[in-house]
């Protein structure tokens, strides 16, 4: 019996209508591919983050690094710190226990200079500048501001002859420099300047204004450094200007006086540098 013969089936054909079959899901990419492109956005998000730690990094750098100060600063610092040292310091470093100086080798007639000594006998109290200097000198010390002075007194190795010095304080540098051309001119000045300070007990207990011989005077910083000098067997004032090796042993003394006191005080300081800390 004759049967009829299977239909083919049509190319792309499924069924007996003819219709595609439904689109299944899309095709994965290869493995390789996935992994490329997980490393790329890694490397992205890593590099970003490498940059957010080194903007980071130069914040706290910045914050931790000592301040720049500018030169006006610097200038600035550095007065205030000179102004207040005349506080800071212990009587004794202003005045230290014994000085030593140099007495010039023209008033020995000879090459070389002899080292002397003055050994302190006593510090006066903190004072106002009129009760430590006289005359010409407590005005022009008042014209210009001067707010305290301090005084001691020295012998010298010979106990012979005694000295006063004096500071000052000045409000600046400037005006520090401008009294002291005002009191010596050009060079040393033998107007009585320093008040005679006595200390009981001492060579110096017989010590007053009437026995000084000569005075001089300098700038340290914002500080007016003066001396005078005289003799401690009660000899009243002579003609120093006729006895040249007396001129130079005493003016030695109150220099060597000024000089030890502008030391401690007018040094410059260190270069003013923050400390590091954030906000300092």
């Amino acid at each position: 019996m004759w049967q009829p013969e299977p239909e083919q089936s049509r190319p792309g054909g499924s069924g007996d209508d003819g219709r595609l079959p439904p689109a299944g899901p899309p095709a994965r990419p290869p493995a390789r591919r996935r992994s490329g492109l997980k490393a790329a956005v890694f490397s992205v998000l890593l590099a970003a983050g490498l940059a957010g730690l080194a903007v980071a990094a130069v914040g706290i750098a910045h914050q931790l690094l000592p301040r720049r100060f500018s030169a006006a600063q610097r200038t600035a610092i550095s007065a205030w710190e000179l102004q207040s040292r005349w506080r800071a310091l212990a009587a004794g470093t202003i005045f230290p226990g014994s000085v030593s100086y140099q007495l010039p080798a023209s008033a020995l007639n000879g090459t070389s200079g002899l080292e002397l000594r003055a050994d302190r006998l006593g510090i006066s109290p903190m004072a106002a500048c009129s009760a430590a200097v006289s005359g010409t000198t407590s005005r022009i010390l008042r014209e210009y501001h001067c707010s305290a002075a301090m005084r001691a007194t020295y012998v010298d190795s010979s106990g012979g002859m005694v000295a006063t010095v004096v500071v000052a304080v000045l409000p600046s540098a400037a005006a520090a420099r401008t009294v002291v051309e005002a009191l010596t001119g050009t060079g040393t000045s033998h107007q009585a300047m320093v008040r005679a300070l006595a200390i009981p007990g001492t060579p110096s207990a017989a010590f007053a204004d009437a026995d000084r011989q000569l005075s001089d005077a300098a700038d340290a910083g914002p500080y007016v450094i003066m001396s005078t000098a005289g003799f401690s067997d009660g000899r009243r004032r002579v003609h120093i200007s006729a006895d040249h090796y007396l001129d130079s042993e005493l003016t030695s003394l109150t220099g060597g006086l000024i000089h030890s006191a502008g030391q401690a005080l007018g040094r410059p300081p260190p270069v003013p540098a923050c400390p590091g800390a954030p906000g300092c």
